[in-house]
């Protein structure tokens, strides 16, 4: 009878034991996030690596976990891209690398159809000056309000378009990913997740 006691006691401590976020080079994440009244689960998360130097820690989150970059390019729903800094990064490091990444995934044409986008996108980061380490730099998408950039827990503006913010997907998980590792990464090939 107190083995059966035992495991019985056993067994409910283990199901109201809380589900721990996932935690990448130190930075906890959490498993679900709230956004626009619609709750994301973490997709995947991995670090953005630049020569030898750990820049952030990438993490997706989405409505339904996939392993497909042209699925979550598809999905018309709330998206969050969070950038976790490891190192302290100037406004300026932080657009041109996005500028980057968009140059490197689109036409010229194509990127000379965001232009208004990118210089409403390039006001907000010069506005934000630095961002330090331990900060947190949130891209989330909500259909109709477009694309709010926060920084921590501030938001700091919003660019317009589904396009566009498709189009900012693609920096990650495009055919020239910024980082093909925390590509995979963020579309669930990370350790744990």
């Amino acid at each position: 009878m107190k083995s059966i006691l035992t495991a019985v006691f056993a067994g409910t401590v283990l199901f109201h034991v809380p589900v721990f976020a996932a935690e990448v080079e130190g930075v906890k994440l959490a498993d679900k996030v709230q956004l626009g009244g619609a709750e994301l689960v973490l997709n995947g998360a991995g670090v953005r690596t630049r020569i030898f130097f750990k820049v952030y820690v990438g993490a997706l989150y989405l409505q339904k976990e996939t392993g497909s970059a042209d699925a979550v390019l598809a999905d018309a729903g709330p998206k969050r891209v969070a950038m976790h800094l490891l190192r302290e990064l100037g406004s300026e490091q932080l657009f041109t690398a996005l500028k980057e990444g968009l140059a490197d995934n689109h036409s010229p044409e194509q990127v000379a159809k965001f232009e208004p986008q990118v210089k409403q996108m390039e006001k907000i980061f010069f506005a934000i000056k630095s961002a330090k380490k331990g900060d947190a730099i949130m891209l989330d998408y909500l259909p109709r309000a477009g694309m709010r950039i926060v920084l921590n827990s501030e938001e700091k503006g919003t660019v317009a378009g589904a396009d566009f913010y498709r189009a900012l997907l693609r920096i990650w998980l495009g055919e020239k990913p910024v980082d093909a590792s925390l590509k995979k990464a963020m579309l669930g090939a990370s350790a744990g997740h």
